[in-house]
């Protein structure tokens, strides 16, 4: 199982407190996270419709 697989049926849509408390939070203290939900890349040089092809997630739910 790659690193990067989750369960089937798994949903990433947390609240806009979740976003906040869990991942910003953690983001701005540096630390690491248990595994990487959201990718970081620069949004000026990709279209809108190339951008769930940059996804972690491969949950084929990318609509």
């Amino acid at each position: 199982m790659e690193k990067n697989s989750l369960a089937p049926g798994f949903r990433f849509h947390p609240t806009d407190v979740e976003l906040l408390k869990y991942y910003l939070r953690r983001k701005v203290l540096g630390k690491k996270f248990r595994f990487e939900a959201i990718a970081e890349l620069d949004l000026y040089k990709y279209a809108p419709w190339d951008l769930p092809d940059k996804s972690l997630l491969r949950t084929g739910d990318l609509k």
